[in-house]
């Protein structure tokens, strides 16, 4: 007890990080070259499927490649499951963390080989898990970093998001310049290489600023525990192979129905995930109260997702098609570069709203309200894009500055939900969770961008007023009843 007291002690004191213990920057720039590699690659991936072969592509139909684009980011978060389990049954989040950045890199390195769609699909498999591994435990190690009454908790997240954003601004940036100036495979390559800069980073900074408690697993599998496992995982394997072999013999396997199982498997999942943590006989009745206390929050959270990542299918898909990316006849706007104006304007308004919070203290909104007030304006992204077209038709081409001010509103929502939504996950963890309580705030990212794989085949040109008026209402409906409630 004397030792814990002491140790608590330790990471009150340790302020040289603007103020913030100093493995926080081991992890803020471990995340950021990890952001840099996925969103520069995110930046051009819906461009290289949907454009011909002779431009360089895939050629695979719009709608496809929308699809596609939704499942790949649900599957991102989806593993984040496997990601928190393997960390606190069997590694630990610090080698969790090193093995998924290793399978990152390799997973961009595929892509960058000009082998058509096996490499495409070679690359989807190695970076989801590789995500999976990686992204979870390396926000649970920012939490770890803080006593549970650290007022500084939701500022250092504030500043990790930052990071986050910061290499999600370069990385499209450099990469699309590379994929549509060059070739998309080389594209691809940089953001292998941001990766690696990513793993020498963590390798460098790990040992000497990071709690020697994340090298083991917090709650490890027993011999028993291990047999289980290795029953339910060859048990799960078999009843998905079957249910593809079904799907075959019905004559009804192709990458559309794939895509749609996949789906289900990712709504699923989360359902399940919540009946098996509160069911569990390891967490007390208060950290049982706490999740079931969680689960609005995780709604509210896929409601959001659901129209936040939205930004990298259906918002390229205008810039791409429906965006004048012509300035003054001089200089041209590479549509990968829109999917620099999610973090640009992150990075904008961080600064204020980790000000505002520490100004604000405990007089600050509870977190319901900051998500209540979030997804409102979440809505009002999406009726914002319903003016262009509506004045200017559905073939004409726009100003950037419609997407411009469409990014500039749903980013206020962002800052209101993602780093208080990481927050209050580690707050309210159980001690044997703790890594897949963080994995179930990715699950409502991959629920969101479930329901995108679905809903973004009915985005066309002919049908956009329609479909961004009801997603921006469906957006604002659960805000009006929440606030009702609160």
């Amino acid at each position: 007890m004397q030792q814990q007291d002491q140790t608590d002690q330790e990471r009150r004191a340790d302020a040289s990080f603007f103020g913030q213990p100093r493995g926080l920057s081991t992890l803020f720039f471990t995340e950021m070259w990890e952001r840099f590699s996925y969103y520069g690659m995110r930046a051009i991936l819906l461009y290289y499927m949907y454009y011909s072969v002779t431009k360089g592509g895939l050629g695979f139909d719009k709608p496809l490649a929308a699809s596609v684009m939704s499942i790949y980011g649900s599957l991102v978060y989806l593993t984040s499951v496997i990601g928190g389990f393997v960390s606190d049954r069997i590694l630990g989040s610090r080698r969790t963390v090193f093995y998924g950045g290793v399978l990152i890199m390799f997973g961009h390195i595929a892509l960058s080989l000009p082998m058509g769609a096996p490499a495409l699909f070679t690359s989807i498999v190695l970076i989801t898990i590789g995500t999976g591994l990686l992204k979870p435990n390396i926000s649970e190690m920012v939490g770890g970093l803080y006593t549970e009454y650290d007022t500084r908790r939701d500022s250092g997240f504030t500043i990790f998001v930052f990071g986050i954003n910061l290499g999600s601004f370069i990385a499209p940036l450099l990469v699309s310049w590379l994929g549509f100036n060059v070739n998309f495979h080389l594209g691809f390559s940089l953001a292998a290489i941001g990766m690696f800069f990513g793993l020498l980073q963590y390798i460098r900074g790990g040992k000497k600023h990071l709690p020697s408690a994340s090298l083991y697993p917090s709650d490890p599998l027993e011999p028993n525990d291990a047999k289980k496992l290795t029953i339910r995982v060859g048990l799960g394997v078999v009843v998905f192979g079957l249910i593809l072999l079904l799907m075959q013999v019905m004559g009804a396997l192709s990458l559309s129905s794939f895509i749609t199982l996949l789906s289900i498997i990712a709504v699923a999942t989360p359902i399940i995930y919540f009946v098996v943590i509160i069911s569990s006989k390891k967490i007390s009745s208060t950290e049982r109260s706490r999740v079931v206390a969680y689960i609005p929050l995780f709604i509210a959270a896929a409601i959001f997702w659901a129209i936040e990542e939205q930004g990298s299918v259906v918002l390229a898909l205008f810039a791409g098609t429906q965006t004048n990316n012509n300035v003054g006849g001089i200089f041209n706007i590479s549509p990968g570069w829109y999917q620099s104006l999610n973090p640009l304007f992150i990075m904008l308004y961080t600064p204020f709203f980790a000000w505002m919070w520490i100004k604000l203290g405990k007089k600050q909104p509870s977190s319901p309200s900051k998500f209540s007030l979030g997804l409102g304006i979440a809505g009002l992204s999406y009726l914002f894009m319903v003016i262009p077209v509506a004045l200017f038709g559905a073939q004409a081409k726009v100003s950037p500055l419609w997407l411009l001010g469409s990014w500039a509103i749903v980013e206020i929502a962002e800052l209101l939900i993602s780093p208080i939504g990481l927050s209050v996950t580690t707050k309210l963890a159980p001690k044997a969770f703790e890594s897949q309580m963080m994995s179930m705030w990715f699950l409502a990212d991959s629920a969101g961008q479930a329901v995108n794989s679905q809903i973004v085949k009915y985005y066309t040109p002919d049908n956009e007023i329609n479909y961004f008026l009801i997603v921006g209402l469906v957006e604002l409906s659960p805000e009006f009843c929440w606030h009702s409630w609160l």
